[in-house]
């Protein structure tokens, strides 16, 4: 029997009270790829994650995959142990006292008792996840970065439906954070395991997610693909001005090993990238972000900006409490945002319609430019470029 669209979704609604904070949340998500549960801290992402998973009980109704795992209408709640789903907390949460193959043996075990066929093996897993030289190793030898991934092993081998991941990096720095993001990449291009991620890192919703629910206070805001809700200049109060930016599909057309840059094209313009170990022909996702765009209404010459792309205003927000504007610029094809000043505005005489040239610097595309084909690096750390990157290339 043919799947309906109904049956690729989750479909969520939570109202209660715990204390002093009020959730009031309804959303749907697709059952494919990352989903992101977006806000800034206290504003329910998590208490939101573990309705889902039955830890948490409010008031409500949850369908996931077309199945009800809870209608309070209908008396229907499913137990925490009857949801097939996999969590992955901000503490790993590893068994102190069993190894890394002990660890990841309890998802297994968890599976088998429940009678759910292995459709994920464990060596699929432990390869995907960089853990072979590790199986021996017990919790307290690792980083943190290999203990969430250890973590995300055993969620992963009770063979779950859905994947729920709860700030799994919030607690790691920011080494630790890109030592792991590869591997969250990887996974659903492999493994096409649907997740929902719980995050307040812009950044992080970025580069993994392809859907989004942001959250303020106990409330939706908006929900959608990401790449729309990041080009909303309305919601910058929630994704934040420091990090807001915009995301670019763009394909690789050529390589320059004596400067290490990346070509790309993005619907006719060309893009410049420090060097990435990207084959020709690979689609790739780039996240910009506003304050690394100028404009320009003249296509400036004789300037160390390699990246100049023709656009036109789409739209301006300016904050009449600070000095900025928010600016929506489309380059064909995809936009650009920009954060500029309000005198800048002025002076430019900007207003949508209006033609503009978008600067962008080489080096400020966000090194979580992926290709849609990527795998999960290899377990010596990740594949070495073909050349080396070069940090101060324009």
């Amino acid at each position: 029997m043919a799947m309906t669209m109904e049956n690729h979704r989750i479909e969520a609604a939570f109202t209660g009270t715990l204390g002093d904070f009020s959730l009031d949340v309804a959303f749907e998500a697709p059952m494919r790829g990352i989903a992101a549960l977006f806000g800034a801290s206290g504003c329910g992402k998590s208490t939101t994650l573990r309705c889902i998973a039955g830890l948490q009980r409010l008031s409500g109704r949850l369908v996931v995959g077309g199945e009800v795992w809870q209608d309070d209408d209908a008396g229907v709640f499913l137990k925490p142990h009857r949801r097939p789903v996999g969590v992955v907390f901000q503490d790993a949460s590893l068994f102190p006292h069993l190894s890394v193959r002990g660890n990841l043996l309890y998802g297994a075990r968890r599976a088998e008792r429940s009678g759910v066929p292995p459709a994920i093996r464990s060596r699929d897993v432990i390869a995907l996840l960089g853990l072979g030289h590790l199986l021996d190793r017990a919790p307290g030898a690792l980083s943190g970065g290999e203990r969430q991934r250890v973590a995300v092993g055993r969620a992963l081998l009770s063979q779950p439906r859905l994947l729920l991941m709860d700030e799994p990096l919030s607690s790691l720095d920011r080494m630790a954070k890109d030592e792991i993001l590869p591997y969250f990449e990887g996974l659903h291009e492999e493994l096409s395991i649907p997740m929902l991620y719980v995050s307040h890192d812009i950044a992080e919703v970025a580069r993994l997610a392809d859907w989004a629910v942001i959250l303020s206070s106990g409330r939706k805001l908006a929900e959608g693909p990401v790449r729309d809700l990041l080009e909303r200049l309305d919601l910058w109060p929630e994704t934040g001005r420091f990090e807001a930016g915009v995301l670019l599909t763009a394909r690789v057309t050529g390589h320059d090993r004596t400067y290490s840059v990346t070509y790309l094209d993005h619907h006719g313009q060309t893009i410049s990238m420090p060097a990435r170990d990207l084959a020709i022909g690979a689609e790739v996702r780039l996240r910009v972000r506003a304050r690394d765009v100028s404009l320009a209404t003249r296509r400036p010459e004789a300037i160390s900006v390699r990246n100049i792309l023709s656009g036109t205003v789409v739209e301006i927000a300016e904050d009449s409490d600070t000095a900025y504007a928010e600016t929506l610029i489309d380059i064909g094809g995809g936009r650009l945002r920009a954060r500029v000043t309000r005198q800048s505005v002025a002076d430019l005489r900007l207003a949508p319609g209006a033609p503009v040239y978008a600067l962008v610097k080489s080096i400020a595309f966000d090194r979580g430019t992926l290709s849609v084909a990527a795998t999960a690096p290899a377990e010596t750390g990740g594949r070495k470029p073909a050349f080396p990157e070069n940090g101060d290339g324009r």
